[in-house]
């Protein structure tokens, strides 16, 4: 069952395009006005939306920024079957029907005030949500930002005027949208783009880590977005070096709010293994009880 306090968040909108932007290697950046769902989502937070009206299936996007005040949410997706290619086509002025917001959301704590944010293809966009949240509560907390890509990065990049130790001096790419933001982030690809490590963003987060002495360390906290297999790698690094993390699943799903089951998930708990929904009892869990 839902619980209640997180059934009376979701809202369902009619939500007019604000801006549909197309970026290489059919990303897009969709910008809409849902005033509710702008109000009420935190990172982690997703939203299901039709596409069109020839797609009865609803789609799970990931909310990369909002603005309350304005009420306009931020989603970032890639075209990669009918139904995203379907949304493509929608032009700013119309509208689409958008549930939102879902999920249990990332949980910053006080304790470490330094999270490492990490960030993979479309699970780009919690990590940006995240750092957008620090930025916006001025909270104490001072975000490392490593963002991974096969595809051309869907966001601007360029070389960082901030310094991060244990990366090579080569690595000196980083999200224009996160330096603006006060905080460092830089790129890992495997497609020798410009500024980028050539390996995997867990490599990258490897170096970082390595350069910490043990203080240091204990004010780290992942929290990471993407792949599967991403996932799992992120997961054996949080485990090599003892430290708490966060992961935001990716699963095909049907209803989106908890009634179908068809998300679930083995998730270790206290009392043993048990199965839990992506959609509400996630997509956020705590990396050991899933990996």
């Amino acid at each position: 069952m839902i619980h209640p306090a997180h059934r009376q968040s979701i809202a369902l909108e009619p939500a007019q395009i604000l801006s549909h932007a197309a970026g290489p290697d059919q990303q897009y950046i969709l910008t809409l006005h849902t005033p509710r769902c702008a109000e009420k989502a935190l990172p982690g937070s997703f939203v299901h939306l039709t596409v069109s009206d020839s797609v009865p299936m609803r789609r799970p996007l990931s909310i990369m920024r909002t603005h309350a005040e304005e009420g306009w949410i931020e989603l970032l997706y890639k075209v990669v079957g009918k139904g995203t290619e379907e949304l493509s086509r929608r032009k700013p002025g119309e509208y689409l029907s958008v549930l939102g917001p879902i999920g249990q959301p990332f949980i910053l704590h006080e304790s470490r005030p330094a999270p490492l944010l990490i960030g993979g293809g479309v699970g780009i966009p919690p990590m940006i949500f995240i750092a957008d949240s620090i930025q916006k509560q001025h909270r104490q907390h001072k975000p490392v930002v490593l963002l991974g890509s096969e595809s051309p990065f869907p966001l601007e990049t360029r070389v960082s005027e901030k310094a991060l130790t244990g990366i090579p001096d080569h690595v000196n790419h980083g999200l224009t949208l996160i330096e603006k933001m006060g905080f460092v982030s830089r790129l890992a690809s495997l497609q020798s783009f410009e500024g980028c490590l050539q390996g995997y963003v867990t490599e990258l987060a490897e170096f970082w880590l390595n350069s910490l002495d043990e203080a240091a360390l204990n004010q780290v906290e992942i929290f990471s977005c993407g792949p599967h297999p991403m996932l799992e790698a992120v997961a054996r690094l949080a485990e090599k070096y003892h430290l708490p993390c966060q992961v935001s699943l990716e699963e095909y799903m049907a209803c989106a709010v908890g009634g179908c089951a068809g998300c679930v998930v083995e998730v270790k708990t206290d009392e043993g293994p048990a199965m839990k929904r992506v959609c509400v009892d996630g997509p956020v869990f705590e990396a050991s009880q899933v990996f």
